[in-house]
């Protein structure tokens, strides 16, 4: 298994945020971040960020959870392909450039990054912070409607699309998917809020894509339709560290953040067997250990009695989202 990355904003890109709010109002900050939330959940999309204020506004607020998010789907995508080292990354709907960092972080061999968004405070800022960022020296970032520049760009052995395709109506997403697949060398990945929403987009594109001839990496372990049936749905989550700056901007007090997410990592050739996959985190008991699983034959509800010491003492260790075996 590969190093997973840690899921908290690397230090540079922390002390580099925090440096560029002295001088600016914490309750300013807090009331932009709010609105622009607001608009988000809305689906205004980026259309409330027009300033410098708001775009560091909506990176402190956002920024560390989107991040977390990314780096979780990234190593979940690593657990199942030890040996992808991509040297080209193009981010879609790129905004400050988390998944670029993300991306940067869980994979060193990344040599170039082409970033895509139409925000110019948002492409400001995330430039203006990638220049702390020494490893990450071969950079574009083109300002424009997504979808355009991504027929003109160059195909790029990983391609992202991080909390972008929520903002589209249904024929802009299929539209969308086809292009980035066609613009994907390698491999796919598309991060969406865990939302029962978030989790249909990416169904919705996972079954498209598929019939276009694309294969499941992460998190499923078969091509196959999604076992789930509503009101249930696909998604994990990952606990993130709340700087002091996030904290003030969220008007938060609890120092930990819980960011739930869905995402799907397509790759141009099989992977061939895939583990199984935790869909929630298991119930850890004395008599055993429950664990839902999604499995090649679909979801399993898996009891792992404590008189088997060896898998009971592995499944206690079992965490929502990881990827098991089954015995």
């Amino acid at each position: 298994m590969t190093r997973a990355a840690s899921p908290d904003l690397p230090a540079s890109l922390r002390a580099a945020l925090e440096a560029r709010l002295q001088g600016v109002s914490r309750n300013e900050a807090a009331d932009r971040a709010a609105a622009i939330s607001r608009t988000y959940r809305h689906g205004g999309g980026s259309t409330a960020i027009s300033s410098e204020t708001d775009a560091l506004a909506y990176a402190l607020a956002r920024m560390p959870a989107t991040y977390a998010a990314d780096i979780a789907s990234l190593n979940a995508l690593l657990d199942i392909r030890p040996d992808f080292a991509p040297a080209s990354l193009l981010d879609i709907g790129a905004g400050p450039g988390t998944a670029s960092w993300a991306a940067a972080e869980a994979m060193p061999s990344l040599r170039s990054f082409t970033l895509l968004d139409a925000n110019e405070a948002l492409r400001k800022l995330a430039l203006d912070l990638l220049g702390d960022a020494p490893h990450l020296n071969e950079i574009k970032y083109e300002r424009g409607d997504a979808r355009a520049l991504l027929a003109k760009a160059d195909a790029a052995d990983l391609v992202v699309a991080s909390y972008v395709i929520g903002e589209m109506s249904d024929a802009e997403r299929t539209s969308l998917a086809a292009l980035m697949w066609e613009k994907t060398r390698d491999t796919l990945l598309v991060v969406e809020p865990g939302t029962p929403a978030g989790y249909g987009r990416i169904i919705a594109l996972r079954r498209q894509l598929i019939a276009a001839g694309a294969h499941v990496a992460a998190p499923c372990p078969h091509d196959g339709a999604c076992p789930l049936v509503a009101p249930d749905w696909c998604h994990f989550t990952q606990r993130l560290q709340r700087s002091r700056a996030h904290k003030q901007v969220k008007d938060a007090e609890v120092p930990f953040e819980d960011e739930k997410f869905a995402y799907v990592a397509l790759t141009r050739v099989p992977v061939g067997q895939r583990p199984s996959r935790v869909l929630a985190q298991p119930d850890v008991g004395k008599v055993a250990v429950k664990a839902k699983l999604c499995t090649p034959n679909g979801v399993e509800m898996r009891d792992v009695p404590r008189r088997d010491k060896a898998a009971y003492a592995e499944a206690r260790r079992w965490r929502w989202g990881d990827a098991v075996g089954l015995n």
